[in-house]
């Protein structure tokens, strides 16, 4: 008789051991993916959606067996929204503490230094993982950087860091500023910034730009920036050939040709550099400058040098047989 008890608890024991065993290599043994994959966690999403989302995508073999083992085996820890990455062959333990504790896949999207908002829109609604519509932000509300999101993360949140970024650099910036300048009110700045962004592609300049286009507001001198006669006609896309003569004498609140004084707010949405000129612009006499051909500008304080510098520029451009 105690033979017999010996050998049925230790076929009780062994059964107990394998099904412990067979517990444990459910949990701790690697029959995930076998292939790295992304998985996302929606807003909101409880242990139990996620658990079902997991099996239906074949991440793991069964809902139930993963939630059971994950309350007896697993952290407490709520499950984090998100996209995360999750490696080939990982197993149910480690998806989870994957979900509970890993990094949330980051995206960017990149806003160049004197981007319009037109086209600021259509990259943002041209990014596939982002999610809802937005309408075309005012023009020089958003500070060129680089932003990162998540995958069905809302245009209109991400638009908003860029915004926001915009605002808390000016508030920063604008008390730090120069005395003496022509522009009175952080908008101002912005709007003038603008243009030294889109008239400078050269970054040793863009203090210089700002100090030329300083002096001829404190003289009341017309700025004869380009860029803001092609505004109102693409809003700041590229024009694709040369102003013509009634686009220069159009009378708007952006052309600076037919005009005194700044546009009537900014022609794109200008970067840090830019701003920081205009707080902080070069201390010169300049008020004309026309292109070098090198990229970049020559300055002159008189009508005679820049009329000299022209004729340089015209000279130039006919050795190149841009004109006759």
């Amino acid at each position: 008789m105690k033979r017999g008890w010996s050998v049925l608890v230790a076929v009780l024991v062994l059964a107990a051991l394998g099904a412990g065993g067979w517990f444990l290599a459910g949990w701790y043994g690697g029959a995930g993916p076998d292939k790295a994959t992304s998985f996302v966690v929606p807003q909101g999403a409880t242990l139990t959606s996620t658990a079902q989302k997991l099996a239906e995508e074949g991440l793991i073999s069964s809902s139930d067996g993963f939630l059971l083992r994950a309350k007896l085996l697993g952290s407490g820890d709520p499950v984090k929204a998100g996209e995360f990455a999750i490696p080939p062959g990982s197993s149910p333990a480690s998806i989870l503490d994957i979900l509970q504790h890993g990094e949330v896949i980051r995206r960017f999207v990149t806003i160049p230094e004197g981007l319009p908002s037109v086209m600021v829109h259509e990259r943002l609604m041209a990014e596939p993982l982002l999610t809802g519509e937005i309408a075309v932000p005012t023009e020089g509300s958003v500070l060129p950087d680089s932003y990162d999101f998540e995958r069905g993360e809302a245009r209109a949140d991400v638009l908003a860091r860029m915004q926001g970024a915009m605002s808390e650099f000016i508030a920063a910036e604008w008390p730090r500023r120069d005395k003496g300048l022509p522009v009175s009110t952080p908008e101002e700045a912005i709007a003038l910034a603008a243009i030294v962004e889109k008239e400078t592609g050269v970054p040793r300049e863009r203090r210089m730009v700002a100090g030329l286009y300083s002096n001829r507001l404190r003289k009341g001198m017309r700025l004869q920036a380009d860029p803001t006669i092609i505004y109102p006609i693409t809003r700041g896309k590229p024009l694709g050939r040369r102003i013509r003569r009634s686009e220069i004498d159009a009378v708007n609140g952006y052309n600076t040709y037919s005009m005194v004084g700044l546009p009537v707010g900014p022609i794109t949405n200008p970067g840090r550099e830019s701003i920081l000129a205009v707080l902080h612009p070069a201390d010169t006499d300049a008020i004309y400058m026309v292109a070098d051909g090198s990229g970049g500008h020559a300055f002159s304080d008189t009508l005679a040098g820049h009329n000299d510098n022209v004729a340089a520029w015209r000279k130039l451009r006919r050795q190149r047989g841009e004109i006759e």
